[in-house]
């Protein structure tokens, strides 16, 4: 496992062990909503089929930053980019983004989605200010197989 370090900011492969941590920071995160595949179990079956593509950033006090990366084999996906509230701003999400955009192109992924929050207007406006850009020729559906709570 690499990490980089910037500026008193370490970045590093997201672990399960970081779990307790990263839900903490998501459960602060505006524009962040947890559902039942957010759960341990779920966080690690998903870290085990896209290794190396989600990453944390700590500073010396504790996590500042989480991305999770992803892909079905042509389409990079992107979750829960989330900073600190005193470290927004600071090009901690920036960083992450480009961890997990550089690990998806290492797989061959040069397409990513990343779905937001209706109304997480801040949320939007980041992912515009990076060269993302919104979709009106589709509509996103969803099908729960079983109980998604929060977590």
């Amino acid at each position: 496992m690499s990490s980089v370090c910037e500026e008193s900011i370490v970045y590093r492969e997201m672990q399960l062990g970081d779990y307790d941590d990263i839900v903490r920071l998501w459960r602060l995160s505006a524009g962040v909503k947890l559902r039942g595949a957010d759960s341990r179990d779920g966080i690690g079956k998903y870290l085990l089929r896209n290794p190396g593509m989600s990453f944390i950033a700590e500073d010396g006090v504790g996590l500042v930053g989480t991305v999770m990366g992803g892909h079905d084999g042509k389409r990079g996906y992107i979750q829960h980019l989330a900073t600190r509230s005193d470290r927004r701003q600071s090009g901690v999400a920036t960083r992450l983004l480009a961890l997990c955009l550089d690990a998806l192109a290492e797989e061959g992924i040069l397409k990513s989605h990343i779905m937001v929050l209706a109304g997480n207007e801040d949320g939007k406006q980041f992912w515009l200010n990076r060269g993302w850009y919104e979709r009106d020729d589709i509509e996103m559906m969803s099908f729960i197989n079983s109980d998604d709570a929060e977590v």
